[in-house]
């Protein structure tokens, strides 16, 4: 195997790689990337079993076909710190060596062979879906951040993907909860009728995002019996679904809200800012209390004081809401410019759940009551 290709090129692919491959793996060749170059391309595929990136690039200089596998993150790291658009140049010099020259630098990496990597094998439905790169990665964004840790709960860590319909349209929606907060976003889609619902892991979801951040073009999605593809010109990235029954969030969500607030979120978010300074590990509650004139913050710290603020409105009802900092930061954040906050009827005596309504995306402020946990099956 010899080629050659330009610096910034493969770095592209090698970046999208780091998130798939571990750092630690009980087998060797996990750690690996495999380089295969025939058909004046190159292959480059980096796995963990569970998740598998492929990328194909036709920009280089072929002198002769081959394949090998070789350390991702060493690569990774060489290319780092190679100048800018530099030409490099490969050359598998035996089964165990591989060359990598550029300017006045010249390597010799150690690499394992072809035969012990992994074999994947590509059985998709022949219908797919086509979305808008910037409409799906908005989704995920909305509702990723609710997504479960607890590995006893392995149906929680990831978002769940349906189809939802609402008169004569179809909308993809997703949902993720970690049993303390709920998170649901939905984009209209077109000829999806076949749609199989699916719960898409965590590692799947944040890896997708960095995929969809460098594109502004359509992505194609293919689902499988236990996996689903999404691809994106000749970059391709193939997923295990995670084996479970979602929870039918519809039960926690509130119905019939007639309690309404719209806020300017950097406004509200300053003001929050301001009062929270009190609190040093931020760890205490931010006291919402909303009347007619205006929204009035506090917040109450045992080691170091109190702070209070008020935030300006008209015309909204009255209502009070008890959070931490986290809970109203990572919502205000996500939602841009407007807010659109619903409260639910009040549950106890010392909580609410709160329900944000921000561009067809829903947050489920603070503990899920025992109640709705026994619903979903959720409790202890």
């Amino acid at each position: 195997m010899q080629f050659s290709i330009k610096r910034d090129i493969l770095l592209r692919s090698l970046n999208l790689v780091q998130g798939v491959i571990e750092k630690k793996n009980t087998l060797p060749i996990l750690s690996n990337v495999l380089l295969e170059v025939k058909e004046n391309k190159l292959l480059i595929i980096g796995t963990d079993l569970d998740l598998v990136f492929y990328d194909e690039i036709r920009d280089i200089e072929v002198i002769k076909e081959g394949s090998t596998t070789t350390s991702a993150t060493i690569l990774f790291d060489i290319l780092r710190k190679i100048s800018a658009n530099s030409e490099i140049k490969f050359e598998l010099k035996t089964e165990n060596k591989l060359s990598l020259k550029s300017d006045n630098s010249d390597f010799n990496l150690k690499c394992l062979p072809v035969d012990s990597f992994p074999n994947f094998s590509d059985n998709f439905d022949e219908n797919e879906i086509t979305l808008k790169c910037s409409k799906l990665l908005k989704l995920l964004n909305k509702t990723k951040i609710s997504i479960s840790n607890d590995d006893t709960r392995h149906y929680l860590n990831g978002i769940f993907l349906h189809l939802t319909e609402s008169g004569a349209n179809t909308y993809l929606t997703g949902v993720a909860t970690d049993s303390h907060r709920l998170s649901s976003s939905s984009i209209e889609i077109d000829g999806a009728k076949n749609f199989n619902s699916l719960i898409l892991p965590k590692k799947t979801v944040f890896q997708l995002c960095n995929l969809l951040q460098e594109n502004d073009g359509n992505i194609a999605v293919k689902i499988g019996e236990s996996k689903i593809q999404f691809q994106i010109g000749n970059t391709k990235l193939t997923s295990k679904v995670i084996d479970g029954k979602f929870p039918d969030y519809r039960k926690v969500v509130p119905e019939g809200n007639n309690k309404t607030l719209v806020v300017l979120s950097k406004d509200f978010i300053e003001s929050i800012e301001r009062v929270i300074t009190v609190s040093l590990d931020r760890k205490e509650g931010v006291k919402i209390v909303i009347n007619k004139e205006n929204i009035k913050l506090s917040v109450n710290s045992t080691n170091s004081g109190d702070g209070n603020g008020l935030y300006g409105h008209v015309d909204n009802n009255e209502f009070e809401v008890l959070m931490t900092f986290k809970d109203v930061d990572i919502p205000l954040a996500v939602c841009g410019d407007v807010l659109g906050w619903q409260s639910p009827v009040q549950v106890s005596k010392h909580m609410r759940d709160a329900q944000l309504n921000g561009f067809e995306w829903v947050d489920l402020l603070r503990k899920i009551q025992a109640d709705h946990n026994k619903e979903l099956g959720l409790d202890d």
